[in-house]
């Protein structure tokens, strides 16, 4: 069995949980098994989860998983898997998947692989992923040996896709040791798509010479019905919040149009957006390191060519 953990936020699933799902499924398909699900915590309409590929869905909802908590977590997906049987074990690779994989790699005497971009292989019977390595530079197969295995999910690598029905939902009840941890409150950024789920993305540099200026990367923003980033040196000078930083020492993300304005395109900040499917540049220096990586790019002025962009997308859309 492909167990999948489908995680939600104040009950209400996200892109990656419908993303991990899809991919479980897909992965059940190379392997000859079925796709489950296991859902921790309250949750809104947990059976939709069949609907992108989860045979049967698990819920788990107890006093003790009221608040995300690594070690409570990890223990009662760990004590799901073993009940179940399952073989491998998917989760998102976002903030709460990264804190867990580890964990569940130690429970289960599994082999794990971070960050995977693409459905396994099962070639001869040897289980096979993929990751970036170097910064995305390069593709590396890594072949997993053990019983159990335990893999995150990149963010974007496979679209959620509907192909079935909403699924039987079953309780579970495990055992979780109370945790060591209290959890005195949760503080979230509200109203905007993160970062890591985005599929289209308009981040600016200090070519926008303060944050007075941020207005027009806003509207293009808002006409586009995008996210918006930055680089490193705009969130260091507080000309925008940190969890819009972007880079290697950011969030790195996969966004289907990136849209850089204002930035040089140092090593670092390409390190976190160069798996973006189409990267648009716009620098009024021809010489900018950006261009290299650029599917498209405007040697312009960007005070000049950013609202210009955000009226004519605003016509094509009211056409």
């Amino acid at each position: 069995m492909v167990l999948v953990f489908a995680e939600n936020v104040n009950g209400t699933f996200k892109k990656s949980a419908f993303e991990a799902v899809t991919f479980g499924h897909k992965t059940a398909q190379v392997l000859g098994t079925e796709c489950a699900a296991v859902v921790i915590g309250k949750a809104d309409n947990v059976a939709k989860l069949g609907v992108y590929g989860a045979s049967k869905v698990y819920h788990i909802d107890n006093a003790s998983v009221e608040n995300f908590d690594s070690q409570t977590y990890s223990a009662a997906i760990a004590a799901a898997a073993q009940k179940l049987g399952a073989k491998v074990l998917v989760l998102s690779h976002s903030s709460t998947g990264k804190s867990l994989l580890g964990r569940l790699a130690a429970k289960l005497d599994a082999g794990s692989v971070p960050g995977v971009n693409a459905v396994p292989t099962s070639d001869g019977g040897v289980f096979k992923v993929t990751k970036p390595v170097f910064s995305g530079k390069a593709i590396s197969t890594i072949a997993i040996s053990s019983d159990v295995k335990v893999i995150s999910v990149m963010g974007n690598s496979v679209q959620p896709e509907q192909t079935g029905s909403d699924a039987t939902v079953e309780v579970m009840d495990v055992d979780i040791a109370p945790s060591r941890i209290k959890v005195k409150e949760v503080s979230r950024i509200e109203g905007t798509v993160p970062l890591p789920e985005a599929d289209l993305v308009v981040s600016a540099g200090r070519g926008m010479k303060g944050p007075e200026n941020w207005g027009i990367i806003e509207d293009l923003a808002n006409v586009l019905g995008a996210t918006t980033a930055c680089s490193r040196p705009v969130a260091d000078m507080d000309w925008r919040p940190h969890h819009e930083h972007v880079g290697q020492t950011g969030i790195a993300i996969r966004p289907n149009l990136y849209i850089a304005v204002g930035i040089s395109g140092a090593i670092q900040h390409l390190a976190g957006v160069n798996s973006s499917k189409c990267i648009v540049v716009i620098n009024k220096d021809p010489e900018a390191p950006f261009f290299k990586a650029a599917d498209y790019g405007v040697v312009a002025d960007l005070f000049d060519v950013v609202p210009r962009l955000t009226e004519a997308i605003k016509k094509h859309k009211e056409a």
